[in-house]
């Protein structure tokens, strides 16, 4: 009987075990977009001469994409990705990813910097970095622009 009680025990908690596995949430196209704009300005920053420090340092405030360094200079990092697929043609030539950005989302940004500066006890000097891409996913390709001094807090 022992045995019978314990399988049902056991039974009960596979099922509530495959339950979570199946709420696992799949990332959304939107993260995706993010996930490969970022790889894509971490290499891109890289080939310049930057060292990444950290990825995604995430606040309750606000969030900084990347963080970098260059010589004695700390760089926060707004990675702004946008797929083609979601612009129109008429307005492909002259688009600018950096028309998406709200300013409610630079000054989240701007208080996630002010939390990392004080955490760390920075003394370098720093700047505002965006890295902004036109991802084109059918034609594996990039437009990636960087804007420096990148403050609009």
């Amino acid at each position: 009987m022992y045995h019978r009680q314990n399988s049902a025990f056991h039974e009960k908690h596979c099922i509530f075990c495959c339950d979570i596995l199946f709420h696992v949430k799949t990332p959304t196209k939107k993260q995706k977009t993010g996930k490969i704009g970022e790889d894509l300005a971490e290499k891109f920053l890289m080939k310049r001469g930057f060292s990444i420090i950290q990825r995604n340092y995430l606040k309750k405030v606000g969030e900084i994409d990347i963080i970098c360094e260059k010589g004695r200079k700390l760089y926060f990092v707004e990675v702004k990705t946008v797929s083609r697929e979601n612009v129109s043609r008429e307005t492909l030539d002259d688009y600018r990813p950096e028309d998406n950005l709200h300013s409610h989302k630079i000054q989240r940004m701007g208080r996630a910097i002010e939390i990392y500066l004080e955490e760390r006890n920075v003394k370098q000097d720093w700047e505002i970095l965006g890295v902004m891409i036109l991802l084109d996913s059918k034609a594996k390709q990039a437009k990636i622009t960087l804007l420096e001094n990148f403050a609009w807090i």
